[in-house]
């Protein structure tokens, strides 16, 4: 059975936390925009008290501030020890966010690249080969 009260209770400490925008707690997720709709994914995870993220395109379709919170919630997950795993095609986003970027192609690992030593050319080309 579940306790409406503690239900509540946990929902508005991460809208907090997050910084999740709705008319209310009881908003349906999918009425949301796209970042908040993420967030709030995001707080589910949290509420499990994961260590690991998979983060698959976690930014696509959304607005640059929703961006923002996104990357510096992946950041504070990172620092409270937690290991996030951040999968785009977006290069620039990938080089801005990670420590280390893992090529793959055709399902199978190409390279590994510490981010702050490579260059999104040296990413394409081993993409691509």
């Amino acid at each position: 059975m579940l306790d409406k009260k503690i239900e509540n209770s946990h929902a508005k400490n991460w809208f907090g936390k997050l910084n999740i925008k709705a008319p209310s707690i009881d908003t349906p997720a999918k009425s949301l925009s796209g970042g908040n709709q993420q967030k709030v994914v995001v707080a589910k995870w949290l509420e499990k008290n994961s260590k690991i993220f998979l983060m698959s395109e976690p930014t696509r379709g959304i607005d640059i501030g929703s961006k923002a919170e996104i990357y510096e919630i992946a950041e504070n997950l990172c620092t409270q020890g937690a290991s996030v795993l951040i999968v785009s095609g977006e290069l620039p986003e990938i080089l801005s966010v990670s420590d280390r970027v893992i090529v793959m192609k055709d399902g199978r690992i190409v390279k590994e690249f510490i981010t702050k030593n490579t260059s999104q050319e040296e990413l394409m080309h081993f993409a691509t080969a």
